[in-house]
């Protein structure tokens, strides 16, 4: 595979106006059959501060809709999509952040196009993964050879390498963030990767043990602010700011990291 160090941003402008709207069908299609299945594993509330998110737009096309959620075993539950398909553009997400009852990996994805198709699928870790063995041996180790196999196996897939080193400091040794062309065989890929890693990672979930109570505070604390830091760090924003404006993009960053929630968090409850 091929690597080329550019912005979501140089892509966009350097192919020029290009209609992805099929693409985004089968993105969202994808995430809209994965949050079902998380709702059906888990007790889910819609925070009220993600309901004048429902529905948005801006002139000359771009919308979107951002909701939030909540429960006793999740703290943040992000499933949204913003675009501008008819001139390329796509993101739609299903980030799962757990509550500090268990130091399960957060189930991070994201789906886009830009205009290529582009897929981020990881487990976040909750911990420093190279002193913490316990949970690199059991949540990443296994999984590389699965990694090393998509990579060798799919010559169509070309990195995506991000230029800020705050996102690559956030990624986990087994991401996978690649772009691919938005064909038939790009989306048969991801729907059999992500679904399998959901799969694996409702297990995980399920057989983790509890976390000490005197431990969940720290542990949620942490937690929060890594994913405050990666939402307010995101180089894409600017296309955000680009197709909303930036009182919205800050709106929409808010959303994603949970900093005008009004539920209370799975250690508060």
């Amino acid at each position: 595979m091929s690597q080329n160090l550019k912005s979501v941003q140089e892509y966009f402008d350097e192919a020029g106006p290009t209609d992805v709207t099929a693409l985004l069908a089968d993105w969202k299609a994808l995430v809209d059959r994965m949050a079902t299945k998380v709702a059906d594993r888990f007790d889910l509330e819609r925070d009220p501060s993600t309901e004048v998110l429902e529905s948005f737009s801006s002139e000359g096309g771009p919308s979107g809709s951002v909701r939030g959620y909540a429960g006793p075993e999740i703290d943040w539950m992000i499933h949204s999509h913003m675009e501008n398909a008819a001139l390329g553009f796509v993101n739609v997400h299903l980030t799962i952040w757990l509550g500090p009852q268990v130091k399960v990996p957060h189930f991070g994805m994201a789906l886009g196009a830009f205009p290529q198709g582009w897929m981020f699928l990881d487990s976040v870790p909750r911990s420093n993964i190279l002193v913490d063995t316990d949970s690199f041996d059991r949540y990443y180790g296994p999984l590389n050879d699965e990694w090393e196999q998509i990579a060798a196996e799919n010559d169509f897939l070309q990195p995506f390498v991000s230029r800020s080193a705050f996102v690559r400091a956030s990624l986990s040794p087994t991401a996978m963030c690649f772009m691919a062309p938005g064909d038939e065989r790009t989306t048969k890929l991801v729907t059999e990767v992500a679904e399998r890693h959901l799969d694996r990672w409702l297990q995980w979930v399920d057989e983790a043990e509890r976390v000490p109570l005197e431990e969940q505070a720290a542990l949620a604390a942490s937690d929060e602010a890594t994913r405050r830091n990666i939402a307010e760090r995101d180089p894409a924003n600017e296309m955000g700011e680009r197709f909303f404006g930036p009182d919205m993009t800050q709106q929409l960053v808010r959303a994603l990291w949970g900093g005008d929630r009004t539920l209370p968090r799975p250690h508060e409850r």
